[in-house]
């Protein structure tokens, strides 16, 4: 048992080497800025963040920002508590993400989901988002089992949630 772990991963490099795949990443512009820059930080204290429950519920430009950020043709995240991929499934209809907790204020989302497929991680992106415009601001890996988006927003805010995320 305390070998599975390891059987898991090279069953995974196995896989995506026999089928050819390739985990999907986004290049983003400069290093992701760790922890969150403190004029964002001060900007985010004294935000009011409504919470979003479903991806629907997120703005369009923000569904957009997510599928540029995660490089796949659809919005490839399902909703809480729905099925998704926590291993490669090959050619799979199940999504590799599911949200965990979302919310929006005014001009900004912070979205916290769980990625699968192999490197199960959980990850907070911060969007900057208007109606006329969207961009991604700030990204980080963060800890599993945060259950609320104020769980979230205060690990952001006192730096816990910190680490660089390149796997999106």
């Amino acid at each position: 048992m305390r070998f599975l772990p390891l059987f898991c991963a090279i069953g995974v490099c196995v896989w995506a080497v026999v089928t050819g795949s390739q985990v999907p990443t986004v290049a983003l512009p400069g290093p992701v800025p760790a922890p969150l820059p403190e004029a964002l930080r001060a900007h985010m204290r004294n935000e009011r963040l409504d919470t979003v429950t479903s991806t629907r519920g997120l703005p369009l430009g923000v569904r957009n920002g997510l599928q540029t950020l995660f490089g796949s043709e659809t919005l490839d995240i399902a909703d809480p508590g729905a099925d998704f991929q926590v291993f490669p499934v090959p050619d799979s209809k199940v999504p590799i993400r599911r949200l965990a907790a979302a919310g929006c204020s005014i001009d900004h989302c912070l979205v916290y989901y769980e990625r699968g497929a192999g490197a199960h991680t959980w990850v907070v992106a911060l969007f900057h988002w208007t109606p006329a415009a969207t961009r991604f601001e700030w990204g980080a890996t963060a800890p599993r089992g945060l259950k609320t988006i104020d769980d979230v927003r205060r690990g952001v805010l006192s730096g816990a949630i910190s680490t660089p995320n390149r796997l999106w």
